[in-house]
């Protein structure tokens, strides 16, 4: 077992203080600052119904009457992701909520754009976690290179 001292820069504890930690750890709250800040539109847009998100309900197949409850769920995996304590249960509902939007946007054939993109900002949202606090690496099965000595 490595002691605290041995432990390499990807798996330090929040609040380390070399620069690549700090550098880490700000990177990992503008990735967090920025999904909480798209989630938070693309909720308001679902509360609100503008004329653009009543098109893509209607594109989508979905019945307009679902989009105050779907924004009501997303505000609320949004607001469980922003608070730091329980951020790790909120990305994993948001990674519920954009399987669906990808599952979705397949079954109505959209571009690949479209369907790619609620993956790409699952990405970003566990990014944020990661880069925020190291030891959550050690829960994703990504191992390292080995050198040869």
């Amino acid at each position: 077992m490595q002691s605290h001292a041995q432990t390499d820069y990807m798996t330090q504890p929040i609040g380390e203080t070399s620069a690549t930690s700090r550098t880490r750890l700000w990177i990992g709250r503008v990735l967090t600052g920025l999904t909480v800040a798209f989630m938070a539109v693309d909720a308001a847009g679902k509360l609100l119904m503008p004329s653009f998100v009543v098109e893509a309900f209607a594109r989508l197949g979905f019945p307009t009457g679902l989009g105050p409850a779907i924004g009501i769920v997303l505000l609320a995996a949004t607001v469980i992701y922003a608070i730091p304590r329980t951020s790790v249960l909120g990305a994993i509902l948001l990674t519920g909520f954009l399987g669906g939007a990808v599952a979705i946007q397949m079954r109505a054939g959209s571009p690949l754009f479209e369907t790619l993109f609620p993956v790409i900002f699952g990405v970003i949202a566990w990014a944020g976690i990661l880069l925020r606090d190291g030891r959550l690496l050690a829960l994703v099965p990504v191992r390292r290179r080995r050198t040869l000595a």
